[in-house]
């Protein structure tokens, strides 16, 4: 088979490429994203291979099916940019559902340590031998509250880092995992008694903006936020309203965004941001955004790629699709 491999990075073609050649397939490397004015890229492939921020709407889906496209491997675990309605029963779509969960939530504990101690102001400081620690005061996490959303892989790995900090856990999930050493809550009683609020669930139109106006309101002052899932989890326009009011907001960690899709992964330092809700956020002293690289440590990004070309084999040779995702009915 020859696949497109869209929105390609230099780390990208590291794993990728020799793997390709252990499994004698042919990867044409795209630095373009895919979207509709992309798609036509792909003619003379059988499949493409797509990341998080690639558009797979169903007029991509249609345009790929044109082409002859025969399926779409995700090199990643979320799927919501796909169109699978308009993918049933033309193109197969397969995605990596477990890479390394650990990785994800070591960062999103990085982020908290960071945006509650607020290492990243001191190293600024620091830097310009400002030794003055006045303003970066933080709170103990130990025998704080900590709410959990989604407790699949990656929320089970959070949960074991959390509690190796002494916190007590509050979790939520639409399918409660019963094996899981945590007390399950509403959430409404999670956005009222946890000091730290971490996402780890996938986007759904259950939890799309599940953090909205309302759930900010519901919450105890000073509370962390912590987002290493997909942007939509959260209504950008109440996290800002929120921080805006003294003493609400602790801290905030985003390693995903809102609107990211045309900003995240790209070198954007010699223009104007011309997206007005992430200019502000950077503007917040206690906000951290990174550019969706929770996932990305040597370990994953090999796993990732692993996975996607044994996805790549089984397609190919017409074995059990076990990472194979289909609209649901």
């Amino acid at each position: 088979m020859k696949i497109a491999f869209f929105s390609t990075k230099p780390y990208d073609k590291i794993w990728f490429e020799p793997l390709g050649n252990d499994y004698g397939y042919d990867f044409l490397f795209l630095e373009a994203k895919l979207c509709e004015e992309t798609v036509q890229l792909a003619h003379g492939c059988d499949g493409v291979c797509a990341f998080v921020n690639d558009d797979l709407n169903g007029n991509v889906i249609k345009g790929l099916y044109d082409l002859g496209i025969k399926a779409i491997f995700m090199r990643c675990a979320g799927f919501n940019n796909v169109d699978l309605n308009e993918a049933q029963g033309k193109i197969e779509v397969l995605h990596v559902p477990g890479y390394s969960p650990e990785a994800v939530a070591e960062y999103a504990m990085a982020l908290l340590l960071t945006v509650n101690r607020q290492t990243h102001r001191a190293y600024l400081r620091t830097r310009d031998f400002n030794m003055n620690i006045n303003g970066l005061m933080g709170t103990d996490l130990y025998c704080k509250t900590a709410g959990v959303i989604g407790t699949g892989r990656i929320g089970q790995a959070m949960v074991n880092v959390l509690k190796g900090f002494g916190m007590r856990i509050l979790a939520y999930d639409l399918y409660p995992n019963n094996s899981l050493d945590v007390e399950y809550v509403e959430l409404d009683e999670l956005f009222a008694k946890s000091d730290v609020i971490t996402l780890h669930c996938p986007l759904t139109k259950e939890t799309e903006y599940i953090l909205n106006k309302e759930s900010f309101n519901k919450m105890k002052n000073g509370v962390f936020i912590i987002n290493t899932s997909r942007g939509m989890l959260i209504k950008t326009d109440a996290l800002l309203e929120a921080l805006l009011v003294p003493g609400k907001i602790g801290g905030v960690g985003l390693d995903v965004y809102e609107e990211e899709g045309d900003v995240f992964y790209e070198d954007r330092s010699n223009e104007i941001m011309q997206d007005n809700n992430l200019a502000r956020l950077m503007t917040f002293p206690n906000v951290v955004v990174t550019s969706h690289q929770g996932y990305f440590t040597a370990e994953a990004m090999q796993a990732i790629a692993i996975e996607t070309l044994e996805n790549i084999f089984a397609f190919d040779n017409g074995n059990e699709l076990v990472n194979v995702v289909r609209a649901s009915k």
